[in-house]
């Protein structure tokens, strides 16, 4: 059974696995802040390296100052106790991506190279998640439940429900009613607009994603 932390309070660390929806993770001017870090750059970025595809291996880099420094984003995350089991305690690294309008990701897992734990920081506008129930050699097409991330937002995903469900973004404008009936987090939404909320105009979205890559190459110099 699917557990959602914010409904129990219990200890990440304590758990076999579930969601945490964390609002307001993020002030208004950190937020302006990592977006404006970000716009300087491309709209796909690998902070910390990249996963080596044949051998799950991270070929590291360092991760950039400011999210080490201000807002602190890797200690952060650390204390809320999501990677407290992993090889390293925290996330090494951070997938950064941009979301406009009508763009989304299919359905997908994050895969083994990872610890079983990901935390997702939502910049910029709301995002409706879909999560799916895992189905061997298919695709699946009906989301079982999901779940609204405001802006400044943290979700985790970790342990059983990160190895069982599958999640992934619909590639449309505008989420109808019928979409917004299968979020399940209502009740913990900052933004009384978006908790009733009959219809959800998307806007462009950044997201951080950090992980924790347990294999790890040795750095050359």
């Amino acid at each position: 059974m699917v557990r959602f932390a914010w409904r129990d309070g219990a200890k990440i660390e304590d758990c076999d696995g579930g969601f945490e929806y964390l609002p307001d993770f993020v002030s208004h001017d950190e937020e302006q802040f990592l977006i404006n870090k970000q716009l300087a750059h491309r709209r796909l970025q690998y902070w910390g390296g990249q996963v080596a595809e044949k051998t799950n291996v991270l070929v590291s880099e360092p991760l950039p100052k400011f999210i080490l420094e201000y807002p602190a984003l890797i200690q952060r995350i650390a204390a809320t106790g999501a990677f407290a089991n992993s090889k390293h305690s925290q996330p090494n690294h951070c997938l950064v991506n941009e979301y406009k309008p009508g763009q989304g990701i299919m359905p997908h897992n994050d895969g083994s190279a990872y610890f079983p734990a990901v935390a997702t920081l939502s910049l910029g506008s709301a995002i409706l998640l879909d999560v799916f129930e895992y189905q061997d050699e298919a695709t699946p097409t009906m989301p079982a439940f999901s779940i609204l991330q405001e802006p400044r937002s943290l979700l985790i995903t970790h342990g059983s429900a990160y190895q069982q469900y599958l999640h992934g973004i619909a590639a449309r404008d505008i989420d109808t009613a019928e979409d917004l009936d299968r979020v399940i987090n209502r009740d913990m939404l900052t933004n009384p607009e978006l908790r009733t909320a009959v219809h959800l105009q998307r806007d462009r979205r950044l997201s951080m994603t950090f992980r924790d890559v347990e294999r790890v190459a040795p750095r050359l110099f």
